[in-house]
C-alpha cells in the first residue's frame, strides 16, 4: 500500500507528466538502451524510431499518475500491456532496469523541479506498479505454459508451408521443431516472431495475428510486405524475401485480448482494412465451424482486387452459414471506401462489431459505428504496434 503522501505527491505530478510526458520516455528509451543494449534484442526497433513506442509508454505514465489512488481502474491497462510484455518475453529482472532509468529520465527533463521528495514517491509508486505487471504477466504465463503444447518466451518453429495470398499479403504456416502438439488459442490472438536478419546487429520482433481458426495442425500468420526502403518492413521483407518452407524462426505462444467470444450467438459484424484482415480470417472460420447459425456481416476494403487476400476462402466459409453477408470495396476501382452510410446499410448495429487496420481507418471507423448508436462496449477492436490514443467522437 502506498502512504498517502506518495499519493499526494504522485498526483499532484500528472499536470506535468501530461506536458513533458513524451520527453521524458524519450530520455528514458535513449538512457536505457546506452546502458542495456541488450534489450534492443527485444523492443520493435521502427516503432520506436517513429516516437510510437515513447508515446504509448507517456500515456501510460500519465494514467498510472492520475489514478495512483485507485489502481484498479487501470488494471484493465496492465493486463492489455501485459499482453504484449509476455508475447516479447518480458521478464521480472527487466523491471528494476525500467525504473532505474524512468526515474533518472523524470530527474534529467524536469531538472530541479523533480526534488527528492517525488522522485521518492515516484520510486515507491513504480515499485508497486512494477508487482502489478510482474504479477499479472506470471499469471499469463502460467496460463499459456500449462495448456497442452504450451511454452514460456521462445520456442522453434519450421516454415511447413508458404502461399501467396495477394500482390502484398504472403501466409507463413508454422509447426513446432520438435514435433511436439500445438496449443489451442483464441481467435484474433496473435504470436510474435523472433528473426536474425543479416547485417542487423541485433534480433527483431515482430507481432502477427494468427489468420485462421486454432487447430492442432499449424500456425498461420499472413504478413503485408511493406516498402524495402520502409524501417518498418524490415521483418516483413525479409520474411517474404529470404524465409522459406524448411527454414526455422522463433515464436512467442499465442497472446492478445482482441478475441471473439466463440459461445456467444449474438450478431456480429468484421471491419477491416488491408492487412488488418487477418484476425477476422481466424474469428470467421471459427464462427462457421461452431456455430453457422450466427448472424455475420464481413466488410472489406483494400486499394484493389489484386491487394485483396482471403476473398475466395471467405465466400467458400459464406457457403455454410446460414445468415451471412460479405461486403467488399475497392478504393482504386470506383467503389469507394467504407463510408458511415456503407455501415449504416451493412453492419448489424444490434451486435458486437470488430475493427482492425490502421489508425486512421479505424477511428473513421469507430466513430461512425458510435454516430449509428452502436455501444462502445460492442466495440472491439486492435491496433498494430503500441496502444496510440484514437480521437472518438464520444468512446471513454
Amino acid at each position: 500500500m502506498l502512504s498517502q503522501k506518495t499519493i499526494d505527491i504522485v498526483k499532484s505530478t500528472a499536470p506535468v507528466l501530461e506536458v513533458h510526458g513524451v520527453a521524458i520516455t524519450t530520455a528514458f528509451y535513449k538512457n536505457m538502451f546506452e546502458a542495456h543494449p541488450e534489450l534492443l534484442n527485444i523492443f520493435n526497433h521502427a516503432n520506436q524510431a517513429k516516437g510510437r513506442q515513447q508515446t504509448a509508454l507517456a500515456n501510460t505514465v500519465y494514467a498510472a499518475a492520475v489514478h495512483i489512488d485507485n489502481l484498479a481502474a487501470i488494471i484493465p491497462v496492465v493486463k492489455q500491456i501485459g499482453q504484449k510484455h509476455v508475447s516479447l518475453g518480458i521478464k521480472p529482472e527487466h523491471y528494476p532496469i525500467v525504473g532505474e532509468h524512468l526515474l533518472g529520465a523524470i530527474k534529467e527533463v524536469l531538472g530541479d523541479a523533480a526534488t527528492d521528495d517525488i522522485i521518492n514517491a515516484w520510486a515507491e509508486a513504480y515499485g508497486v506498479i512494477a508487482d502489478a505487471f510482474i504479477g499479472i504477466e506470471e499469471e499469463m504465463y502460467t496460463a499459456t505454459e500449462s495448456k497442452q503444447g504450451g511454452w514460456r518466451f521462445f520456442k522453434d518453429f519450421v516454415i511447413a508451408d508458404k502461399v501467396k495470398e495477394s500482390d502484398n499479403i504472403t501466409s507463413f504456416y508454422l509447426k513446432p521443431a520438435d514435433g511436439s502438439i500445438l496449443p489451442s488459442y483464441e481467435p484474433g490472438q496473435f504470436i510474435t516472431i523472433r528473426v536474425s536478419i543479416p547485417g542487423e546487429k541485433y534480433l527483431m520482433n515482430r507481432q502477427y495475428s494468427l489468420s485462421k481458426a486454432t487447430d492442432s495442425e499449424s500456425f498461420r500468420i499472413s504478413v503485408k510486405k511493406e516498402d524495402e526502403n520502409n524501417p518498418e518492413g524490415k521483418v516483413s521483407v525479409h520474411l517474404h524475401n529470404n524465409v522459406n518452407i524448411g527454414d526455422k524462426v522463433e515464436l512467442t505462444a499465442p497472446a492478445g485480448d482482441f478475441i471473439l467470444d466463440p459461445l456467444k450467438t449474438t450478431p456480429v459484424t468484421f471491419v477491416s482494412g488491408g492487412v488488418g484482415i487477418t484476425p477476422m480470417m481466424s474469428m470467421f472460420e471459427t464462427i462457421v465451424k461452431n456455430n453457422p447459425s450466427r448472424s455475420v456481416s464481413f466488410i472489406y476494403s483494400a486499394r484493389n482486387e489484386n491487394l485483396h487476400p482471403f476473398d475466395k476462402d471467405i465466400r467458400s466459409l459464406m457457403e455454410n452459414m446460414d445468415d451471412a453477408k460479405y461486403v467488399s470495396l475497392y478504393s482504386e476501382s470506383g467503389d469507394g471506401f467504407i463510408t458511415k452510410d456503407v455501415l449504416k446499410e451493412h453492419a448489424i448495429v444490434n451486435g458486437d462489431v470488430y475493427v482492425c487496420g490502421p489508425a486512421g481507418f479505424m477511428e473513421a471507423m469507430i466513430n461512425h459505428l458510435l454516430e449509428l448508436g452502436v455501444p462502445n462496449e460492442n466495440i472491439h477492436f486492435e491496433f498494430f504496434g503500441p496502444a496510440m490514443q484514437l480521437e472518438l467522437v464520444k468512446a471513454k
